[in-house]
């Protein structure tokens, strides 16, 4: 069996699980076992809701038999007060979280697909009562200002011997400007963008990028050459401050 259709055989059967318990109202997929199904594929994970009548919700937390007698569970965990990560022995990986109805009104989410519904409950159980408030998307000059300070810092820091929290603000707060960034200069593809991870599905929807990533991200004991390699991304599509340009060049000489 080809590993998306046992995902969604095995959320199948999860649905049928909980149509026999008590108190259970709905069983929603989400990401790519939700209505993005066009992007489930054999690296995909199950993702899901199960909502609840209010006062049911400890019992199926502090029980998983509802999981556990589908399949062997090899590893499980509460990741949060409302869920798990349980990975199932043959593979199959899941993250979910269980909320009675009331919650689910406060909850943010993309929309998911209902893969079971109790009788009575509406087939908009799926739908978000709380849409996603979109950020406020900062401007193109800040961006490059936290680029470039994080930049300057993390080249300071890694004079000091402090390689990690070098790393931190060289290769992931100076590089995370740089995916927004881009996002405004690059042509972008039509792959969906995900409502809450800039990351996600990132190379296939800005393919140009995807040959600079690694000069971007070389490694701990690399910080000044990702540092420089950002800058020079910096300094060919963007106009930046002269001042602190030579400023991390200067630091990045002096990088042993």
């Amino acid at each position: 069996m080809h590993k998306s259709e046992k995902l969604l055989n095995r959320l199948d059967e999860i649905g049928n699980a909980l149509s026999k318990k008590p108190g259970a109202l709905a069983l929603i997929g989400l990401g790519s076992v939700g209505i993005e199904l066009n992007r489930l594929d054999q690296f995909s994970d199950l993702d899901f809701f199960v909502i609840v009548k209010a006062g049911s919700k400890p019992q199926y937390l502090e029980d998983l038999g509802w999981l556990a007698n589908i399949a062997p569970v090899a590893y499980y965990f509460a990741n949060t007060p409302d869920g798990y990560k349980l990975l199932y022995e043959d593979g199959v990986f899941c993250e979910f979280a269980v909320f009675d109805e009331d919650e689910l009104g406060a909850a943010v989410f993309s929309p998911g697909r209902v893969v079971w519904k109790a009788k009575g409950i509406s087939d908009e159980i799926g739908i978000p009562k709380r849409p996603i408030k979109l950020k406020q998307q900062p401007s193109t000059e800040w961006l490059i200002g936290e680029a470039l300070t994080n930049l300057y810092i993390g080249l300071k820091r890694d004079q000091r011997g402090e390689k990690l929290s070098a790393m931190r603000f060289i290769q992931s707060y100076a590089v995370d400007r740089i995916l927004e960034l881009s996002e405004k200069i690059e042509k972008v593809g039509p792959i969906a963008a995900d409502d809450f991870n800039i990351e996600r599905r990132y190379e296939k929807r800005i393919p140009a990028m995807d040959r600079l990533l690694p000069e971007f991200l070389q490694g701990y004991q690399r910080n000044r050459e990702s540092a420089l390699a950002a800058l020079s991304y910096l300094d060919r599509n963007f106009e930046i401050n002269p001042a602190m340009k030579q400023s991390i060049l200067k630091l990045c000489e002096h990088v042993e």
